[in-house]
């Protein structure tokens, strides 16, 4: 009743990878959020598949997952998964997926779903996207003197530092920070 929970999944390479976290509520007033961050290099296959069940009422959850693939044959799945049941009246749900892709032959499969059983919720959305750099964004850092491979490098941190920031634990904020960095090394160049 009236508890919070955060959860962060870090998934950063292995030929397969299936994640599975789910969030129940069983009381009233919860609030939940679940946030994951992936990077997909040549070969691997991740994949996170999310399930919220919104059974209690005025209960509030959010997902954000975001991830980087490189190379041919990065694979990564993501399936959210959100039932709002008939009891779950004024359930407030939102998720998102956002996907980089930073070279040819890698793929990003994104498949958000609501399952709602009332009428009666303050809101439910989901948003999913996958794509390139931008060039607009590009464009702007080099036009102030960066060069491109660098301005390629400052988006990428950029987006997966989003999810890197809610942690909440500086110590392993650092160390997610420096494994992006490693993974880095052998992108966008």
């Amino acid at each position: 009743r009236n508890s919070k929970f955060k959860h962060v999944v870090v998934s950063l390479g292995g030929s397969v990878v299936r994640v599975t976290p789910s969030a129940y509520f069983d009381a009233p007033g919860g609030d939940v959020s679940l946030f994951g961050l992936y990077f997909a290099d040549a070969g691997q296959y991740l994949e996170h598949r999310i399930f919220v069940d919104h059974s209690q009422p005025n209960c509030k959850s959010r997902v954000t997952y975001k991830g980087a693939l490189q190379g041919q044959k990065a694979h990564t799945v993501w399936v959210g998964d959100v039932l709002i049941r008939a009891a779950a009246e004024g359930t407030d749900t939102y998720e998102l997926n956002r996907n980089l892709l930073l070279t040819d032959g890698a793929r990003a499969d994104s498949v958000p779903n609501l399952e709602i059983e009332t009428g009666q919720i303050q809101g439910a959305g989901h948003a999913s996207a996958s794509g390139r750099f931008d060039d607009e964004q590009l464009f702007y850092l080099q036009a102030r003197g960066i060069d491109e491979l660098e301005a390629r490098l400052l988006v990428v941190r950029g987006f997966l530092m989003e999810i890197v920031q809610q942690i909440g634990i500086p110590e392993l904020e650092d160390r997610l920070a420096q494994a992006i960095e490693n993974e880095l090394e052998g992108t966008v160049r």
